[in-house]
């Protein structure tokens, strides 16, 4: 799906992050039936939250989601230069400076996700990337809500990724009962991207509830 201010999906003045789990939901629910859901990044924790708003989810796949736990991602002067860069029309500055600042993505990582057919849908959605990095202002995650979590969940994260990312996800492998962990050598954020055939073979190493 298109989150809302992404894609083919509309928008709104009044951005609230409860907003998107419920928007996750809602679309889960329309289907009729049981899905599995893979969520990447901020798509990880709207589809987080959303598996507990919903009974429909049958598999649940998050790759790095950066939930907040107390480590500093990135600085708010970085936030405010992103949004001055998003209000002066300097879209693709936003998202490079987002994927070398606070992903901390290498430049040659950086030169293969720009060459990607997915550069261009980033760019268009760059606006919606500040708010994003403001979610530690509004949102903190409950472990103990997510521990009571009954889906199948298979948690992705790259070996070279940034100690934020690995913390978040240890800690959620934690608290959901029965998750499982795999690390893709090498990689960081955007795997998908930078090792398709790694990113698609972590199913096939899955247990099978989840393949």
């Amino acid at each position: 799906m298109d989150r809302r201010g992404r894609g083919a999906s509309g928008d709104a003045a009044d951005y609230s992050i409860e907003a998107e789990f419920d928007d996750v939901a809602a679309v889960i629910d329309s289907i009729g039936g049981e899905v599995d859901v893979l969520g990447h990044s901020h798509g990880a924790i709207c589809s987080l939250e959303a598996a507990l708003r919903t009974p429909r989810i049958r598999r649940l796949v998050l790759y790095e989601p950066p939930l907040p736990v107390g480590m500093e991602i990135y600085s708010q002067a970085l936030v405010e230069r992103l949004g001055e860069l998003s209000a002066g029309g300097d879209r693709e500055g936003v998202v490079s400076k987002f994927l070398s600042e606070v992903v901390k993505m290498p430049p040659e990582q950086l030169e293969t996700v720009r060459g990607d057919a997915s550069w261009e849908a980033r760019v268009a959605a760059a606006h919606t990337i500040p708010r994003e990095l403001r979610i530690g202002e509004s949102y903190e995650p409950d472990f103990e809500h997510f521990s009571t979590l009954r889906v199948p969940t298979l948690l992705l994260l790259g070996g070279d990724s940034p100690p934020f990312f690995v913390e978040a996800t240890r800690r959620l492998h934690e608290a959901i009962s029965g998750s499982r962990l795999t690390v893709m050598p090498g990689q960081q954020h955007v795997a998908m991207n930078t090792a398709p055939d790694l990113f698609l073979g972590t199913w096939s190493t899955s247990s099978p509830e989840l393949r």
